[in-house]
């Protein structure tokens, strides 16, 4: 069962906020990842702490730099159940896992950071981890 919105709203707005376009279908995840053009950031988002205290703050913070992917998208784990597990389809041979970042480029995998690797870590990390992701592949 799906966490209630009102919970998720304020985790979903850190990113809409910042310019991530929201997937909420199987339909919309596919179509975004599948077709992408140039870069993409893929962020599962998620209710849990290193979401909140790493991933968001890290993904965000990344996005000062002069490089950066062309298009930012996200889903919700825990609430957009279906168009997570097919976002999930597209971040093989991954397991799932939440939050994650995934970077594609001409809708190839080219970049992935796991929860493992995201527990633990601080935002400025994250950050540093993924502007590095851009200056090679964006």
């Amino acid at each position: 069962m799906p966490y209630p919105e009102a919970l998720c709203a304020p985790m979903r707005d850190d990113l809409t906020s910042a310019g991530f376009e929201e997937l909420r279908t199987p339909e919309e995840a596919d179509q975004a990842i599948s077709n992408s053009k140039g870069t993409l950031l893929l962020m599962i988002n998620s209710v849990c702490g290193c979401a909140a205290g790493a991933a968001r703050p890290g993904v965000k913070a990344s996005l000062s730099g002069t490089r950066k992917p062309d298009r930012l998208v996200t889903v919700f784990a825990g609430q957009d159940l279906e168009a997570t597990q097919t976002a999930r389809k597209y971040t093989a041979p991954y397991p799932p896992s939440s939050p994650s970042i995934a970077l594609f480029k001409e809708g190839k995998l080219v970049h992935f950071i796991e929860r493992l690797n995201i527990e633990g870590r601080s935002a400025e990390m994250i950050a540093e981890n993924l502007s590095a992701a851009y200056e090679e592949f964006c």
